[in-house]
């Protein structure tokens, strides 16, 4: 099936793997962010659906790849690593050797959260949990400055998170 446009009236076909969610597919994945534990019965009751419907649309939802998984967030205080660090870190080289392997290494280092290969001043932005300022210098020695390929890197520390979502919302 394609579509005309009307300013142009060029055809554009749609996506094939675009679904359009309806209000109810929205509740189900709102609901779910809330709380992922929710049985099927709990979350047709939470949405207005009766079971089987409920249950029928959540496995479309996963099936088509609009909910990844379901995991357990961890509390970083409890667990002793109260610090967040956001680091901005760029590379001696950019091809895709130095590219690659730089990733895998800094991806196995637990410490790290979060990683994103970047447009701009820094080739990559990274956030760590450390327990400490000296935790924090413990991990930049012994693990990452010994990842090689670094040429500069920056840190912030997080004073406070005034934001922090585990998913897009819908």
């Amino acid at each position: 099936m394609t579509r005309v446009g009307r300013a142009t009236g060029l055809v554009k076909a749609p996506r094939k793997d675009a679904l359009r969610l309806d209000e109810i597919d929205r509740k189900i994945l709102r609901a779910l962010q809330q709380d992922a534990r929710l049985t099927t019965a709990q979350l047709a009751d939470r949405i207005g659906l009766s079971t089987t419907p409920c249950w029928n649309r959540l496995k479309r939802l996963e099936t088509q790849g609009y909910i990844d998984g379901y995991v357990a967030l961890l509390n970083q205080d409890k667990l002793g690593l109260p610090e967040t660090v956001i680091i901005e870190l760029t590379l001696d080289r950019h091809d895709e050797e130095m590219l690659e392997r730089f990733g895998q290494l800094l991806t196995n280092l637990p410490e790290v959260i979060e990683a994103y290969l970047t447009t701009g001043d820094y080739d990559y932005i990274v956030k760590v949990a450390v327990e400490s300022t000296a935790g924090y210098e413990r991990f930049l020695r012994e693990k990452l400055y010994r990842i090689p390929g670094i040429r500069h890197s920056r840190s912030s520390f997080a004073l406070r998170c005034l934001k922090k979502l585990t998913s897009v919302q819908v």
